[in-house]
């Protein structure tokens, strides 16, 4: 298992992240697992620096965005404020904004298609760049939710790997919402096993402590850390 520095999260923390640093904690002692096997990716879509720039300063260094745009338009400057921090898109990603994925984000958690795999290939190889690549499983073959389903899994991690040269180190996946997520994070978890992946996306603020219990290794907490947008 990857190990991820724990947050170092201080006493007068934004209220919302120290209470989800204290779930985290809770959680991973109920699973017998080190605090430090999971990462917290602070969900910062629709907020703006004002509402962020607390959390940065309580510690917390993964935050994870929606949309290439919006994270451009302000994360280049909280970057350079603070060295260290670190991006992960969390929402879809087309293939025209490949080029600006790679160069602005640390991970990418939703690969699901060969368009892009094509264009991140492209992109990785030209800028030099590797983000963390994460495969979006959609586990309840929802059809309106990106993701490849569970079934087509193997193969496309298969031609992620010989077809497009990509390593993606794990995969990540979104419940559907009027499900319990267990049988969802468990199908994941069986998925990553058997193609050799240790990392694994799962989680939000509703049921993030569930994901941990199946091993989430990066769980994607938004409101519960900046309240409703």
């Amino acid at each position: 298992m990857t190990n991820h520095k724990a947050s170092s999260v201080t006493p007068d923390s934004p209220e919302g992240l120290a209470s989800v640093e204290q779930e985290i904690l809770r959680a991973c002692a109920d699973a017998r697992r080190d605090r430090a096997s999971v990462e917290l990716i602070a969900v910062s879509k629709t907020f703006d620096a004002a509402a962020i720039s607390p959390v940065i300063s309580a510690g917390q260094r993964v935050f994870g965005e929606n949309r290439v745009q919006e994270a451009k338009a302000k994360w280049p400057e909280l970057m350079a404020a603070t060295p260290g921090l670190r991006l992960h898109l969390i929402g879809p990603l087309q293939s025209n904004k490949a080029r600006e994925a790679v160069m602005l984000f640390d991970a990418i958690h939703s690969v699901d298609r060969p368009s892009i795999c094509e264009a991140l290939s492209k992109e990785i190889k030209s800028r030099e760049r590797n983000p963390l690549l994460f495969a979006q499983i959609n586990t309840g073959e929802e059809s309106q939710k990106a993701g490849v389903i569970p079934q087509e899994a193997d193969s496309f991690l298969a031609a992620c790997r010989d077809r497009y040269g990509l390593t993606i180190s794990g995969l990540m996946c979104i419940p559907p919402v009027d499900e319990a997520p267990a049988p969802h994070f468990a199908l994941t978890a069986k998925i990553a096993k058997r193609n050799g992946l240790k990392l694994l996306s799962m989680g939000m603020s509703a049921d993030f402590a569930v994901a941990i219990q199946f091993g989430a290794t990066h769980i994607r907490v938004g409101s519960a850390i900046f309240g409703h947008r």
